[in-house]
């Protein structure tokens, strides 16, 4: 089969709305066929991708997030984001960038980190004067920080799937400054946008959504920080163990399980018997989902690589120029193009073992590519028609995706921005983690 042919079916699939990771396997089933390859070894392949130890980080991390928001953890973020900027001009729109960073720390997931904060502070904004798309825009966008900001699944799909060694310690570390870059970029769309409009100064009469209560006044800083320390301690737990050499990031997903566990249920006594439940429910589907498309990527990479597609695409791309600076302008575009069709995983699966070992040729150190291709992945899914963030943030609001996209046009432009930044300042990705060893 043709690499013009895998292409094309692929792309028919994704156009008629086949799942991603059934498009994937279909399509590499078909070139197997074509090859004489027996279909056996399509099921064969997708196991082994799955056969592997670091790879069960990904439903510990998953299930430790969901332990954490069935726990009520994300109103005691909220309490102390509210607490630090919340008087604030703007003062609502800051406290949700500050808390998606929090919750960004615990959960791994956009989709997450979107889900349990819009829940409480889309309703809180539209009641307190935002309008409603801009509300929903700031959710979207301050969500993207759950891939960027560690732990990170993104990070540890790309570590397994690069083709070249590189350490998910390293990504976590690698993922701080430029999570800190995007949100204090959003922080600052957000408070110059309200000034200039006077959002969040006053309520609008009748503007009612279904949610939680409306946010009371601002605790104060202390007593806000007590109570939320211990979930805010789960990150530094993570990080502070895989680089003091205490536990891999396998086991660190593990402890975060735990500790997740014996806050909820011990200290807080909010994690119930129905709760676990449901946090137990979330978390299986959404490992099926991760796990499913990483497989079905896994074979059709290997589809790729049989027929030298990969290769291909190296030379494409250094034919073009083997500029560094020029090569990661191009990957950039590609990547966003990629994001606006393609889950992050799913992408990341494909496009890793391939674009990798050409961004090392051309000297790119493959920890600072790995946060290039996160970022802009990240962005992906505040970007229609896949965007996911945009998805879950419009469907807490009760609006259609078209009607905030011209409230998301300011934050993609920054996005854009923080994306040169941190494809250009190769510092912002290394220093850490080449200050750490």
């Amino acid at each position: 089969m043709s690499p013009l042919a895998i292409g094309a079916a692929l792309l028919l699939l994704f156009a008629v709305g086949v799942p991603i990771a059934i498009s994937l396997a279909m399509t590499a089933a078909l070139s197997m066929h074509s090859s004489g390859i027996p279909l056996q070894a399509l099921v064969q392949r997708m196991f082994a991708a799955l056969d592997s130890f670091p790879l069960t980080a990904i439903p510990f991390f998953i299930l430790a997030g969901a332990l954490m928001e069935e726990s009520g953890i994300s109103r005691r973020l909220i309490n102390f984001a509210q607490a630090l900027v919340g008087r604030a001009i703007g003062g609502l729109g800051l406290v949700t960038v500050v808390s998606a960073m929090f919750f960004a720390a615990i959960s791994g997931s956009s989709a997450a980190t979107t889900a349990a904060i819009g829940g409480t502070l889309i309703p809180a904004m539209v009641r307190r004067g935002f309008p409603r798309p801009f509300a929903t825009s700031v959710q979207a966008a301050s969500g993207e920080l759950g891939v960027i900001i560690p732990p990170s699944i993104p990070m540890i799909i790309f570590a397994l799937t690069a083709g070249v060694p590189v350490s998910i310690g390293n990504l976590f570390i690698a993922g701080i400054i430029p999570g800190l870059l995007i949100g204090g970029s959003l922080l600052l769309t957000v408070h110059v946008i309200s000034r200039m409009r006077g959002y969040g100064q006053a309520a609008q009469p009748g503007a009612r959504l279904q949610g939680p209560s409306e946010l009371g006044e601002p605790e104060g800083v202390f007593r806000a920080f007590r109570a939320a320390l211990l979930p805010l301690l789960l990150p530094v737990i993570i990080l502070g163990g895989i680089y003091g050499g205490i536990f891999t990031p396998t086991e660190a997903a593990a402890v975060a399980v735990f500790f997740a566990l014996f806050v909820g249920a011990a200290v807080y006594r909010t994690l119930t018997p129905t709760r676990l439940l449901s946090a137990l429910r979330a978390s299986l589907l959404s490992t099926v989902v991760i796990l499913i498309i990483i497989s079905a990527a896994s074979v059709f990479g290997w589809v790729l690589t049989a027929n030298r597609i990969p290769e291909m695409i190296a030379h494409f791309f250094i034919g073009l120029s083997d500029n560094p600076a020029v090569f990661l302008l191009l990957i950039n575009l590609f990547l966003l193009i990629v994001g606006m069709f393609l889950e992050t995983g799913a992408a990341i699966t494909i496009l890793a073992p391939i674009l990798t070992p050409v961004a090392m040729h051309l000297g790119i150190d493959p920890v600072h590519f790995g946060i290039i291709m996160i970022v802009n992945l990240a962005v992906g899914m505040t970007t229609p028609p896949v965007g996911v963030n945009l998805f879950v943030a419009c469907q807490v609001a009760g609006l259609r995706v078209e009607q905030i996209l011209k409230s998301m046009l300011p934050f993609y432009f920054v996005l854009l921005a923080d994306i040169a930044l941190v494809t250009y300042l190769p510092q912002l990705s290394l220093w850490l983690p080449r200050l750490l060893g």
